[in-house]
């Protein structure tokens, strides 16, 4: 290489580094991610997953915002971060990011309004979570700039500008340590219609990122006017939503909707589903409780738990073609609950393969079987 060459080259390595528009590091060929909860400390401990899982990526849920700055409210973080860090030594090749925000978190706004107080947030995590070997990157789960998030978090039109700055301050502070973040695709949050683009610049911040978990889940909840599937694979005709937003409320279309805007598939990674949706529908309908109108809605907390009322008297599992996921019924109850099952997850992974996407992940790990059943599903 020419000395000049070389001098362009040093030129423009630090002018990425100057403006925090270029991730640090090359993303690795597969992504297995497992977000994992840390209200699940005491029943299902890190130490407890074993060294030859397939999960690349751990992200640790949550750090919170108070004041302007990161703190970690959970009381057996530090038995946790123990256990991460061992973990890693029976998994070198894992890494591990903590997770900032998740739904009903506030105070981004307010933290990223300004130069000063971005300062503040980041260097707050920096001292608390990047002084040891524990974490590996920051995972940025702000539930949602500008509109869309819980109705009592503040939130301004500025917040989708002021993403993107604390994005770039966070890759600068971190230098090759990854940054990450979990971007929605639901098309019905509290606001009611709901477009990502305009929570989101999803162009820049693909360039600044190394990789965005895309949350292809949480499209049927109880912000939806009838009982629905959680994860659609493809758009269904018959779903009432009207087609403007249906065409992209599914894993495909939402997919599409986020290369359309500039994110390249070797910066998304596919979000698969390890809970359930329910429904309490006013009638059956044609299709056992499915987009029958509902009057109230409930958490199916895992895998286990779709498991356990499949199982039992009164209920009946149906699949739907398109859909591409089960769901089960209870009609003298009048229950409908929407869940993923092993079939319907290795599915989306071998659409996240044919599509050149970076790999899985999943919410939640502890939400999981004790055969890990849907993670080797997610994984394979």
């Amino acid at each position: 290489m020419s000395l000049f060459r070389k001098g362009l080259a040093a030129a423009l390595a630090a002018l990425s580094v100057s403006v925090g528009v270029v991730a640090a590091e090359a993303a690795p060929r597969k992504i297995v991610g497992a977000y994992y909860g840390n209200w699940y400390s005491a029943s299902k401990p890190i130490s407890s997953i074993p060294a030859n899982t397939p999960i690349t990526h751990l992200f640790y849920a949550f750090a919170l915002i108070e004041n302007g700055k990161c703190v970690m409210p959970a009381t057996t973080a530090a038995k946790d971060f123990a256990d991460i860090r061992d973990l890693k030594k029976r998994k070198p090749s894992l890494k591990a990011l903590i997770s900032l925000g998740g739904w009903g978190a506030g105070g981004f706004s307010d933290a990223a309004l300004t130069a000063e107080s971005r300062k503040t947030l980041v260097q707050s995590c920096v001292d608390l979570f990047f002084t040891d070997s524990t974490f590996d990157g920051i995972d940025i789960d702000w539930e949602f700039p500008v509109y869309g998030g819980p109705t009592e978090i503040r939130d301004r039109p500025e917040d989708r500008r002021n993403m993107t700055l604390l994005t770039r301050d966070f890759r600068r502070a971190l230098g090759k340590k990854l940054v990450t973040a979990a971007l929605p695709t639901g098309r019905l949050q509290t606001d009611g219609p709901y477009d990502p683009a305009k929570s989101f610049k999803l162009r820049e911040l693909s360039q600044i990122m190394d990789f965005i978990n895309v949350m292809t889940y949480d499209m049927g909840t109880g912000f939806s006017p009838v009982a629905t599937f959680n994860a659609p694979f493809r758009e269904v005709a018959n779903d009432p939503m009207p087609p403007a937003d249906r065409k992209w409320n599914n894993v495909v279309g939402a997919i599409n909707y986020y290369q359309r805007h500039g994110v390249s598939p070797r910066k998304m990674v596919l979000g698969t589903p390890f809970y359930g949706r329910g429904f309490n529908v006013k009638s059956e309908g044609p299709q056992h409780g499915l987009y029958q109108a509902y009057d109230s809605a409930f958490w199916v907390d895992g895998y286990e738990e779709a498991l356990r009322l499949k199982n039992t008297p009164g209920w009946r599992e149906y699949w739907h073609p398109v859909a591409q996921s089960p769901w089960l019924y209870n009609a003298a109850e009048k229950k409908f609950v929407s869940y993923e099952n092993p079939r319907s997850i290795g599915i989306r992974a071998d659409f996240a393969r044919s599509r050149g996407l970076l790999g899985t992940f999943m919410w939640e790990l502890g939400h999981d079987d004790a055969q890990y059943s849907l993670l080797k599903a997610m994984s394979r």
